[in-house]
C-alpha cells in the first residue's frame, strides 16, 4: 500500500513539473512586437512607413499610416500569425489620395478680318464725246473692316473647397446596430454595420447628422459553449460615411462578457483525466491505465457538461456607446439621411 502511495505521490509531481516548463517558454510582449516589426518590414508594401507595434499580455495594437486597405489588412494577417498573439487591434489609418488636376480651357479664337472690296464706276457716254478720251475708272474707297466678334466670356472660378471642423478626442457618441452579433456565431475580425443615432458636434454645432452609415469589426470574440466558460464580445469601430466621404476613426472598444460559470470546466476535464490516468496505472498498468484515464475524464465531464454558459446576443436595433480616441476632421454633413428618424434612449 505504502508503495502504491509512493508512486502515486511521484506521478503528480513530475505532472506539475512538465506544466511549469511548458508554461515558462511563452513569448515575451518585447519579442513579440520586435517579431511582428521584421516581418512588416519584409513586406515590399510595407517598407519605409511609420508603422508601431505594441504588445501587452498577448494583446498587439498596430499604429499608423498606409496607403491603402490591403497593406492595413496585410499588416493585420502578419501580427495575427505571430506565436503568443491572441488578439490584434488594427488602428493603421488609409491616406486620402491626392486631389486630381484640373485641365486649363484654351482661349477663345480670334475673328479673322473680312477682305477689302474693291468698286469701279462706268463714265458716262456724253463724257466720253465730249473728251475724246479713254474711258476713266474710278477705284472706289474700301469699305471699313467688320467690328470683331465679342469674346467668349471667362469660365466662372471653381467654388472655394468647403470649411472643414474638427471633432476632438473624447467626444462620445451612440450607434445602432444594423447587423445582429451573437457571441455563438460571430468570429473575430468579422465587420458589422450600424447607424450614428446621435450626431457629432463641435462648440454645439452639428458635424454629422444621425442616420448615417459606420461599419466596425468584432476585435475579440468568445463563445460560452459546453466546456468554454465565459462569453465574451469586444466591439470597435473604424469607419463612418457622410455626404459622399468616408472617413477612418478611431475609438475604444465596447466591451461585453457573459455571466460567470464558477471554475474553468476544461480545466476540471483534465485533472479529472489526469488523476484517472495515475490511478489506472497503479492498479496494474497497460489496460487499467487506459480504464482510468477514461474513467476520470468522465468524471470531470459529467460535473460539468450539464451546465451552459451565457451566450451574448446583440439583436439589430442595439444602441451601443463609443468614444473617440483620435481627433476627426471632416467636412461638415446636411441633414442626416435619417432625419425624421426618432432616437433611442436605450444604452448598452
Amino acid at each position: 500500500m505504502k508503495a502504491r502511495l509512493s508512486l502515486y505521490l511521484s506521478a503528480v509531481v513530475w505532472l506539475a513539473i512538465l506544466v511549469g516548463i511548458g508554461c515558462s517558454k511563452a513569448p515575451t510582449d518585447a519579442q513579440i512586437a520586435s517579431d511582428i516589426q521584421n516581418k512588416l518590414n519584409t513586406d515590399s508594401g510595407l517598407q519605409g512607413k511609420q508603422l508601431i507595434v505594441q504588445a501587452d499580455k498577448g494583446s498587439v495594437t498596430l499604429s499608423g499610416q498606409v496607403d491603402n486597405d490591403a497593406q492595413r489588412d496585410a499588416a493585420a494577417r502578419y501580427a495575427s500569425s505571430e506565436t503568443g498573439v491572441k488578439q490584434v487591434v488594427n488602428n493603421l489609418q488609409v491616406a486620402p489620395p491626392p486631389p486630381p488636376v484640373e485641365a486649363q480651357a484654351p482661349p477663345p479664337e480670334q475673328p479673322k478680318p473680312a477682305p477689302s472690296v474693291k468698286h469701279h464706276r462706268k463714265v458716262s457716254k456724253d463724257q466720253d464725246d465730249s473728251a475724246n478720251a479713254p474711258a476713266q475708272v474710278a477705284q472706289a474707297a474700301p469699305a471699313p473692316a467688320p467690328a470683331p466678334a465679342p469674346a467668349a466670356p471667362a469660365p466662372p472660378p471653381p467654388p472655394p473647397p468647403p470649411q472643414k471642423v474638427t471633432i476632438p478626442s473624447g467626444t462620445t457618441f451612440a450607434v445602432r446596430l444594423v447587423d445582429a452579433i451573437d457571441s455563438e456565431t460571430a468570429t473575430q475580425g468579422q465587420t458589422f454595420h450600424a447607424t450614428l443615432n446621435s450626431p457629432l458636434a463641435v462648440d454645439g454645432a452639428t458635424a454629422i447628422p444621425t442616420g448615417y452609415s459606420v461599419e466596425g469589426h468584432v476585435v475579440t470574440v468568445q463563445s460560452a459553449g459546453k466546456f468554454a466558460g465565459q462569453s465574451l464580445l469586444v466591439l470597435q469601430l473604424d469607419r463612418i460615411s457622410a455626404s459622399g466621404s468616408t472617413y477612418n476613426i478611431q475609438t475604444d472598444q465596447y466591451k461585453k462578457q457573459g455571466s460567470s460559470r464558477g471554475k474553468n470546466t476544461v480545466e476540471k476535464v483534465g485533472a479529472g483525466a489526469g488523476i484517472g490516468a495515475i490511478i489506472g496505472a497503479i492498479a496494474g498498468g497497460g489496460k487499467g491505465a487506459a480504464i482510468g484515464a477514461a474513467a476520470g475524464g468522465g468524471l470531470g465531464a459529467g460535473a460539468q457538461a450539464v451546465t451552459h454558459g451565457q451566450q451574448i446576443k446583440l439583436p439589430s436595433e442595439t444602441i451601443l456607446n463609443f468614444t473617440l480616441q483620435a481627433a476627426l476632421t471632416v467636412v461638415p454633413a446636411t441633414q442626416g439621411p435619417n432625419a425624421g428618424r426618432q432616437t433611442l434612449n436605450t444604452q448598452q
